[in-house]
Formats: structure tokens, C-alpha cells, sequence
């Protein structure tokens, strides 16, 4: 691989500026000059900012191990692990780790590891660093091109809660099937809202989803019926991994929650609205869910997002005191959903929104999730809930684009939608921009199968 340094910026403090100024600006500029000797095209979500950490293989060697995506590239860690200095994690554990067929183990060895391995790949990666960008033979090996890997989960996952986190969201549902007047139930606005779903059935970027069989009640009052749904739905979220677990009976406080969060994905988390609405009472989610949920296969960790947390939103009324934090914990992603008809060329976007919209932060929901002793491990997925803003073409679920149905959406080309059809395509991207940089997560794309008949 060719030396392509990538333009460098510099930030100037102005005169006067405080010392907190001084020091988010000498981060800025330490941002900017990073560069790289691998090519990185100008519109990529992968650049030696980000660094996000997956599980691949390819056709001359299909067992699954740890890679890092650069530009166009995965860097085959396993092929690098000799470089690693440690202390934290020496080159021998580092060979051990990354030629691992999930990311459990490294997710599970604590926020100063990740740490020490981020700087060494953005030192072993530098523009300015002979160690790879000069050893021609293993630079060969362990620079694989994107187009020549095949992509799994990231994680054997443990377990998988979804949250109910977005207020907009929660209060759109609430006017379509409850009380306009009181959309949001008593509990929403203390509880981050959540119920557990079936790991089983998260499946990565790529797979096919089947619109699922079930029980359905097309008229109200009458007997329920058996067949497809007929109102399938996608749900734009984002989700994170967990690091360290924590024993069981011992909650994860608050104010530590941040060390227990590896990183995070696009979710899509594919729903039968007539399913769930037969079945939801009285126990919520079951089969209207836990037929498929899609993530996007690149780990995108805490410390490549820290430049982009955002204040809290406003909490009223103030949480219980194990729910308060203080530390912005909100991230200005913004995210993008585009359906693709079967035979079409081009998607056409249906919704751009921003995951800072959600009311309560990812450390509140681990705090909740954990504080009556429940234990989490390496691995498991927490799920943000749909993500929706406050116009219209923010809405993150085609029940509220379209509401209920009654508002079906042009796609162009004559084509319209109220829920998704046989053959659509769904493709979600969320991505970070910054001054000049951007911090991606790729895509997460799913294509809608017929339902399979009854044998």
C-alpha cells in the first residue's frame, strides 16, 4: 500500500481564549494532523480517527478473527499483534486476543486496554511511523481490502435488552393508540423503558430478514387470524456493546457506567406492528420483535466518539439520584434511512435524524438496567429504541413517516409505502462530522424476504 497522507489542519487559539479553550483546542489540532500512510478516500467513515474494530475472514483464510477498519482496508490484527507494546496487553496475549472469532474477550479486558491498543494502531498506522508503512511483506498480508472480506458479528452476544429511550417516539405511539392528550404512560419520564429481546435472532449487516408468520387481529372485536404480516416495519436505532461485567447482586453505578461501554452500532430492529399490537398486552415485545434484528458489523468504541458528546438533554422532572449524571453523555450522530424497491438501482432516503434527540443517555440506561443486581457480561447489547426526531422527516420507523398508514410515503417512480414491501431494502448509515472529520459506522442493510408458507 502506497504513503497517502491525508491533509492536516491547524487550529489557532485566539487571543484571550480561557485555558479550557486552549486545551479543546490543542485536541482539535492534535485531531487534525493525524494522518496515514494507507489511503483513506475523502468521504470514508473509517479514517485514523475512528479505528472501528470488527470480526472477518476471506476466502484463503475463513476462520474469524479481529480486524480494524482503515479507509478501504481491514488491518488483520492477528497479522499485527507483534507490534503491540503493551504494558496492558503485550504482543504475545495481543496474538491470543485478536485471533479470537468474537470480540468478547478484548471487549471484556477494561477501558485502559482499549485505550493502549487505539494509540498503538494510531501509531502503527501513522503517516510518519516506519513499523508497517515500511515492511512491505507484512503490509501485504495484514492490509486486506474491504471488498476481499467477509464480515460477521462482532460479538457472541450474550444477551439483548431494547431500550424505549426516544421521547418523540414514545409520544407519536402514544397519540396513534392511547390518549393523545396523555401519550407518554406515568413512568416514562423516570424509568428508561426497556424490555429484553432475543440474541438469538441479531444477525449482521447483510442477512436477509423473513417477514415473519403470526397471530394477527385485523378487525377489532373480531377472532384472531393466522398468516403474514402485512404491516412490517424497520426501527432506526443505535446500540452499544458492554465491557467488563459486573457480579451479580452488584449494580453498575452511574457514574462508572462509561466503564463498562465498549462501543457501539447502527441497530435495526425489524418489527410486525400487527404482530406487536395483538400480543404486547399485557407483557410487551415478543413475536412482533424477535424474528431478526440487524447491526452493522464495525464497533465504533467510546474513545473515537468522545469528540462528539453533546450536553444532556434537559431531564424534567430530575431523576432519582441514581439515574444523575453530569458528564455529557449525548453524541451528535446523525443517521439516515433509504428504502430500496426490488429491481431499483438508487434508495430512496425516507428519514435523516441524530441520535443526540434521545432523552435519557446510555450510561442512565446501564445504571437502570444493572441497579437491582442484575449482571451484565463482555458482549451483551443494549439497543437505543427507535430514534426519532421532532419533524416529520426525522422520524425513525415507517408507523410514524407514513402514521399508521395514513400518510403513505412517495418513494419516486410511482411508487408508494405505508409499511415495508417483499423485496425492499433497508439501509441505515449514522456517522459524526466534526471540524473536517468525520467518524462513521458504515451501513447496516437488510433486504425483506416473503413470508415462508405453512408446511
Amino acid at each position: 500500500v502506497r504513503a497517502k497522507p491525508t491533509r492536516a489542519h491547524t487550529t489557532h487559539c485566539p487571543s484571550g481564549s480561557s485555558p479550557a479553550t486552549d486545551a479543546s483546542d490543542a485536541k482539535r489540532s492534535k485531531m487534525a494532523a493525524l494522518s496515514t500512510f494507507v489511503p483513506v478516500p475523502a468521504d470514508s467513515h473509517f479514517s485514523i480517527h475512528n479505528l472501528p474494530f470488527g470480526i472477518f475472514s476471506t476466502a484463503e483464510n475463513a476462520h474469524r478473527r479481529v480486524g480494524v477498519a482503515i479507509g478501504e482496508h481491514v488491518l488483520d490484527l492477528s497479522a499485527v499483534a507483534s507490534l503491540f507494546p503493551g504494558p496492558l496487553l503485550p504482543a504475545a496475549q495481543a496474538a491470543a486476543v485478536f485471533a479470537e472469532p468474537a470480540l468478547n474477550t478484548f471487549m471484556g479486558l477494561g477501558r485502559p486496554v482499549w485505550q493502549e491498543v487505539r494509540h498503538a494502531l494510531q501509531h502503527m498506522l501513522s503517516a510518519d511511523q516506519a513499523i508497517l508503512r515500511d515492511n512491505a511483506d507484512l503490509r501485504q498480508r495484514a492490509l486486506i481490502p474491504m471488498a476481499a472480506v467477509t464480515m460477521h458479528l462482532p460479538a457472541q452476544i450474550g444477551d439483548y435488552t431494547d431500550f424505549y429511550s426516544s421521547r418523540e417516539h414514545a409520544t407519536n405511539l402514544g397519540i396513534m393508540f392511547r390518549d393523545p392528550q396523555n401519550a407518554l404512560l406515568p413512568n416514562w419520564l423516570h424509568i428508561p423503558v426497556g424490555y429484553h429481546g432475543r440474541s438469538s435472532s441479531v444477525v449482521v449487516s447483510g442477512t436477509p430478514i423473513r417477514r415473519p408468520c403470526g397471530q394477527t387481529q385485523p378487525v377489532e372485536g373480531q377472532p384472531p387470524v393466522y398468516g403474514p404480516s402485512k404491516l412490517m416495519d424497520f426501527e432506526l436505532e443505535m446500540g452499544f456493546f458492554t465491557g467488563p461485567g459486573n457480579a451479580l447482586g452488584e449494580p453498575i453505578p452511574v457514574e462508572k457506567a462509561h466503564e463498562h461501554i465498549f462501543g457501539m452500532v447502527i441497530v435495526n430492529d425489524w418489527s410486525a406492528r400487527d404482530i406487536q399490537k395483538w400480543e404486547y398486552v399485557p407483557l410487551g415485545p415478543f413475536l412482533g420483535k424477535n424474528f431478526g434484528t440487524s447491526i452493522s458489523p464495525w464497533v465504533v468504541t467510546m474513545e473515537a466518539l468522545a469528540p462528539f458528546a453533546q450536553a444532556n438533554p434537559e431531564q424534567d422532572p430530575k431523576p432519582l439520584p441514581y439515574l444523575q449524571h453530569s458528564d455529557p453523555y449525548s453524541f451528535d450522530i446523525d443517521l439516515s434511512v433509504s428504502i430500496r424497491p426490488d429491481g431499483w438501482k438508487d434508495a430512496a432516503v425516507v428519514s435523516k435524524g441524530n441520535f443526540k434527540a434521545m432523552y435519557w443517555t446510555m450510561k442512565q440506561q446501564l445504571a437502570h438496567h444493572t441497579v437491582n443486581g442484575c449482571n451484565i457480561r463482555p458482549g451483551d447489547m443494549l439497543a437505543s429504541g427507535t430514534i426519532s426526531g421532532k419533524t416529520p422527516d426525522s422520524y425513525g420507523s415507517m408507523i410514524e413517516l407514513a402514521w399508521k398508514g395514513t400518510k403513505p410515503l412517495d418513494l419516486g417512480n410511482g411508487q408508494t409505502r405505508k409499511f415495508l414491501a417483499d423485496g425492499d431494502e433497508v439501509i441505515m448509515t449514522a456517522a459524526c462530522h466534526k471540524d473536517g472529520i468525520t467518524v462513521g459506522f458504515g451501513s447496516c442493510v437488510g433486504t425483506l424476504l416473503p413470508a415462508k408458507p405453512r408446511e
